[in-house]
């Protein structure tokens, strides 16, 4: 255990005295979060974040837009994109493993503007998830009943997450710990699934295979327009709802300030993500387009099915197998993956807001935190943003699921532009200020060609997310406007704060690396390599 010297200045010990950042924009509010997420609790809360609602039920939904090649290309080529993110954040996270790193680092290494404006896209997709997964969570659950009031079932999750997030970190990585492991139960199952029945092993005894590739149409559909034009906007849509099922990377991220020994572990949690694409996402696509043909009147919405995991591609596979009772257990399994995703959102919302706390970007008091290191007033503007699940009251959940769709992809598209360029800002802070790329304590390959690479390819899929509207006989005012009113208030916030502080662009060879704060960590890590 590290001399108390040292807990103190890294945040570990109850009085959390963590000294001051040299730079010009370091505020006397102080850290106070406390190390104590371990390497698996790191791991699984990533795995948490990004298995939900989107991965099981809504990936259908691009099958019958583009069919089971397009949908299968989209993920593989979309995480590509999430890779080299990873790339960029792995470097500078293991470098300064601070509280709401990414967040801070547009402040220090770009611009004040860009800092705040990171943080509330980031703070506003993330809050907006919470409602996203209550909404669903009810949905799912008027699979057995829709007997239960909308309003219980809201007021309900809310106090389970209030609760769960006021707990010590690592009892919420504990938590998040177990409810992963049931995550990543029910998605390998869901792929074994798919590989017995496809050879054979269902009630029928069809051995299946790849048939569902071959329906009239081909793998690769035409959307709108016939012909290469068509099939090129099939596509389109599937990289959109790829680029939103797809996640990752900013889930290792934001719990760096938190996390013991962070050098040591977040590097073993960046260079994992390769396995979880490759397992999660892209066989997960392969298996959607093989288990159901995209001309299924389920997917179409122009067959009955039930509410909840009715829609579900796999649902709809042991429904047309003629599999009993396995529904309701993907069911009751798909809902805890909702009620850990909504956790997961709840818990990066708030320390985003810490970290606009801590560099002074909002009022300082959301930087205090309890004695066990929760920012509890952080998590409490947080829990605001959930209310908006009783939305529910006056509309469908299918529509109020829709309206937070369309504004989160947006959101996760700008959150990588702005996370790739702050990361080509720092890689040139590193060489004008002579440090070499063999000091960090994670190196990625391919830099910096993955900065500009992910920042290219998000900052187009922002105006690409909702280009259906412009489509002949699709326009649709509700729409258009949750697909792009971020696209507005992200510049109006960046140059709005710009113009009113005068804060100043800055130049790679002034920019503060962080000097106290990686001295500070430098010297944690020794304490512990030094007792163990």
């Amino acid at each position: 255990m590290a001399p108390p010297q040292l807990l103190r200045r890294n945040g570990s010990s109850a009085t959390n005295e963590k000294p001051q950042s040299v730079s010009e924009h370091a505020q006397d509010k102080r850290d106070q979060t406390h190390r104590t997420l371990k390497a698996r609790h790191v791991q699984l809360i990533a795995i948490g974040g990004t298995i939900g609602t989107v991965l099981f039920v809504q990936i259908g939904a691009a099958l019958p837009i583009g069919g089971p090649g397009s949908l299968l290309v989209a993920i593989v080529l979309w995480s590509t994109v999430v890779l080299a993110v990873n790339n960029c954040l792995s470097e500078m996270v293991t470098w300064i493993p601070i509280s709401s790193p990414y967040v801070r680092f547009a402040d220090r290494f770009v611009d004040e503007a860009l800092g705040v404006c990171s943080g509330f896209n980031l703070f506003l997709w993330m809050a907006l998830g919470a409602p996203f997964e209550i909404t669903a969570f009810n949905l799912l659950l008027n699979f057995w009943t829709d007997k239960i009031p909308v309003a219980a079932v809201v007021v309900s999750m809310i106090i389970c997450y209030a609760f769960l997030n006021s707990l010590p970190v690592r009892v919420y990585g504990e938590f998040e710990f177990w409810l992963a492991i049931g995550k990543v139960i029910l998605i390998m199952g869901l792929l074994i699934f798919t590989v017995v029945v496809m050879v054979g092993g269902n009630p029928a005894h069809d051995a299946f295979g790849f048939r569902n590739w071959d329906v009239p149409g081909g793998p690769f559909v035409a959307y709108v327009y016939d012909g290469a034009h068509g099939r090129f906007l099939g596509f389109l849509s599937c990289l959109i709802q790829a680029s939103l099922t797809v996640a990752g990377p900013e889930y290792v991220a934001i719990p760096a300030g938190e996390t013991v020994h962070p050098r040591r572990t977040l590097p073993h949690s960046f260079n994992s993500i390769t396995l979880r694409l490759l397992v999660f996402y892209v066989l997960g696509a392969l298996s959607v387009g093989v288990l159901v043909p995209y001309t299924d009147p389920s997917l179409l919405g122009t067959a009955a099915v039930r509410p909840g995991v009715g829609t579900s591609p796999y649902v709809i596979a042991m429904v047309r197998l003629n599999i009993g009772g396995l529904p309701h257990a993907v069911n009751a399994l798909v809902m805890l993956s909702i009620f850990s995703a909504g956790n997961s959102f709840l818990y990066v919302a708030s320390r985003t807001l810490l970290g606009l706390a801590l560099e002074g970007r909002v009022p300082s008091f959301l930087a205090t935190c309890t004695r066990s290191g929760v920012p509890i007033y952080c998590v409490g503007v947080t829990m605001l943003f959930s209310a908006l699940a009783f939305l529910q009251l006056q509309h469908t959940s299918a529509v109020v699921l829709q309206w937070i769709t369309r504004f989160v992809t947006v959101s996760g598209m700008a959150n990588y532009a702005m996370i790739s360029f702050t990361y080509l800002r720092f890689h040139a802070a590193l060489k004008a200020q002579g440090i070499p790329r063999e000091s960090l304590p994670c190196r990625s390959p391919w830099q910096p060609f993955c900065g500009y690479y992910a920042f290219i390819a998000s900052f187009t899929m922002m105006f690409l997310a909702g280009y259906a509207v412009f489509l002949p006989g699709h326009w649709d005012t509700l729409t258009f406007v949750f697909s792009y009113a971020l696209i507005a208030i992200l510049p109006a916030i960046f140059f709005g704060w710009k113009i009113g502080r005068g804060t100043q662009w800055r130049r790679p060879q002034d920019v503060d690396l962080f000097t106290m704060e990686r001295a500070d960590i430098d010297a944690y890590e020794e304490s512990l390599q030094n007792h163990g």
